[in-house]
Protein backbone atom coordinates (compact mmCIF):
# COMPACT_ATOMS: atom_id res chain seq x y z
CA UNK A 1 0.00 0.00 0.00
CA UNK A 2 1.57 3.29 -1.01
CA UNK A 3 1.06 6.76 0.51
CA UNK A 4 -1.87 7.59 -1.78
CA UNK A 5 -3.76 4.47 -0.72
CA UNK A 6 -3.12 5.28 2.95
CA UNK A 7 -4.43 8.81 2.39
CA UNK A 8 -7.54 7.47 0.65
CA UNK A 9 -8.13 5.03 3.53
CA UNK A 10 -7.91 7.93 5.99
CA UNK A 11 -10.45 9.87 3.89
CA UNK A 12 -12.81 6.88 3.97
CA UNK A 13 -12.41 6.52 7.75
CA UNK A 14 -13.07 10.25 8.18
CA UNK A 15 -16.19 10.03 5.99
CA UNK A 16 -17.50 7.06 8.02
CA UNK A 17 -16.79 8.85 11.29
CA UNK A 18 -18.59 11.97 10.03
CA UNK A 19 -21.57 9.84 9.01
CA UNK A 20 -21.75 8.38 12.52
CA UNK A 21 -21.64 11.85 14.05
CA UNK A 22 -23.98 13.63 11.60
CA UNK A 23 -26.48 10.86 11.02
CA UNK A 24 -28.10 9.29 7.98
CA UNK A 25 -29.46 12.54 6.53
CA UNK A 26 -25.92 13.57 5.49
CA UNK A 27 -24.95 10.12 4.19
CA UNK A 28 -25.48 10.87 0.49
CA UNK A 29 -23.50 14.13 0.73
CA UNK A 30 -20.63 12.35 2.48
CA UNK A 31 -20.64 9.50 -0.05
CA UNK A 32 -20.71 11.98 -2.93
CA UNK A 33 -17.81 13.90 -1.42
CA UNK A 34 -15.77 10.72 -0.96
CA UNK A 35 -16.55 9.51 -4.50
CA UNK A 36 -15.52 12.90 -5.88
CA UNK A 37 -12.12 12.49 -4.20
CA UNK A 38 -11.81 8.96 -5.62
CA UNK A 39 -12.73 10.27 -9.10
CA UNK A 40 -10.10 13.00 -8.84
CA UNK A 41 -7.51 10.44 -7.79
CA UNK A 42 -8.41 8.15 -10.71
CA UNK A 43 -8.44 11.05 -13.20
CA UNK A 44 -5.00 12.14 -12.03
CA UNK A 45 -3.59 8.62 -12.37
CA UNK A 46 -5.07 8.19 -15.84
CA UNK A 47 -3.78 11.59 -16.94
CA UNK A 48 -0.26 10.78 -15.72
CA UNK A 49 -0.34 7.42 -17.49
CA UNK A 50 -1.57 8.95 -20.77
CA UNK A 51 1.09 11.68 -20.62
CA UNK A 52 3.80 9.09 -19.99
CA UNK A 53 2.64 6.93 -22.92
CA UNK A 54 2.43 9.97 -25.20
CA UNK A 55 5.95 11.01 -24.22
CA UNK A 56 7.21 7.47 -24.89
CA UNK A 57 5.57 7.48 -28.33
CA UNK A 58 7.11 10.86 -29.14
CA UNK A 59 10.53 9.60 -28.08
CA UNK A 60 10.12 6.51 -30.25
CA UNK A 61 9.13 8.62 -33.26
CA UNK A 62 12.04 10.98 -32.65
CA UNK A 63 14.51 8.08 -32.43
CA UNK A 64 13.13 6.46 -35.59
CA UNK A 65 13.35 9.70 -37.57
CA UNK A 66 17.04 10.09 -36.67
CA UNK A 67 18.02 6.50 -37.38
CA UNK A 68 19.35 5.60 -40.82
CA UNK A 69 16.74 4.22 -43.21
CA UNK A 70 19.04 1.61 -44.73
CA UNK A 71 19.76 -1.60 -42.85
CA UNK A 72 23.18 -2.26 -44.42
CA UNK A 73 25.89 -2.59 -41.83
CA UNK A 74 29.48 -1.48 -42.09
CA UNK A 75 30.51 -5.12 -42.58
CA UNK A 76 28.22 -5.54 -45.58
CA UNK A 77 29.62 -2.41 -47.24
CA UNK A 78 33.18 -3.48 -46.46
CA UNK A 79 32.51 -6.98 -47.84
CA UNK A 80 31.04 -5.52 -51.03
CA UNK A 81 34.15 -3.36 -51.50
CA UNK A 82 36.48 -6.35 -50.98
CA UNK A 83 34.55 -8.53 -53.44
CA UNK A 84 34.55 -5.67 -55.93
CA UNK A 85 38.33 -5.30 -55.70
CA UNK A 86 38.94 -9.06 -55.89
CA UNK A 87 36.81 -9.33 -59.03
CA UNK A 88 38.44 -6.21 -60.51
CA UNK A 89 41.79 -8.02 -60.96
CA UNK A 90 40.63 -10.83 -63.28
CA UNK A 91 38.15 -8.56 -65.10
CA UNK A 92 40.95 -6.06 -65.77
CA UNK A 93 43.21 -8.83 -67.04
CA UNK A 94 40.54 -10.24 -69.34
CA UNK A 95 39.45 -6.84 -70.64
CA UNK A 96 43.03 -5.64 -71.19
CA UNK A 97 44.14 -8.96 -72.74
CA UNK A 98 41.26 -9.19 -75.19
CA UNK A 99 40.77 -5.57 -76.27
CA UNK A 100 43.77 -3.70 -74.84
CA UNK A 101 42.96 -0.23 -73.42
CA UNK A 102 39.30 -0.06 -74.55
CA UNK A 103 38.62 -3.46 -72.93
CA UNK A 104 40.30 -2.32 -69.71
CA UNK A 105 38.19 0.88 -69.70
CA UNK A 106 34.96 -1.09 -70.25
CA UNK A 107 35.84 -3.49 -67.40
CA UNK A 108 36.55 -0.63 -65.01
CA UNK A 109 33.44 1.28 -66.12
CA UNK A 110 31.40 -1.80 -65.16
CA UNK A 111 33.15 -2.09 -61.78
CA UNK A 112 32.65 1.61 -61.04
CA UNK A 113 29.02 1.41 -62.20
CA UNK A 114 28.23 -1.48 -59.85
CA UNK A 115 29.86 0.37 -56.94
CA UNK A 116 27.97 3.59 -57.72
CA UNK A 117 24.66 1.71 -57.77
CA UNK A 118 25.51 0.12 -54.41
CA UNK A 119 26.50 3.49 -52.93
CA UNK A 120 23.27 5.14 -54.09
CA UNK A 121 21.21 2.23 -52.77
CA UNK A 122 22.77 2.43 -49.30
CA UNK A 123 22.85 6.27 -49.21
CA UNK A 124 19.77 7.74 -50.89
CA UNK A 125 20.35 11.29 -52.04
CA UNK A 126 24.13 10.81 -52.25
CA UNK A 127 24.46 12.45 -55.66
CA UNK A 128 21.35 14.58 -55.61
CA UNK A 129 19.61 17.11 -53.47
CA UNK A 130 18.21 15.64 -50.26
CA UNK A 131 14.44 15.85 -49.92
CA UNK A 132 13.16 17.88 -47.03
CA UNK A 133 9.71 17.85 -45.51
CA UNK A 134 9.05 21.18 -47.24
CA UNK A 135 9.46 19.68 -50.72
CA UNK A 136 5.96 18.28 -50.57
CA UNK A 137 7.16 14.73 -51.23
CA UNK A 138 5.10 11.73 -50.31
CA UNK A 139 7.86 9.99 -48.39
CA UNK A 140 8.20 10.42 -44.64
Amino acid sequence: MDARDTELKKELDASLQARRELGEEYESALVDSFLEKVDQRIDGAVERRVRRQLAEQQMTVARDSRSPKVTDTWGERFGFGIVSLVLAVPLSAIGGGVADLPGLLVAWAGIVGVNVVQAVRTNPGLFGRRRSSQDGGWED
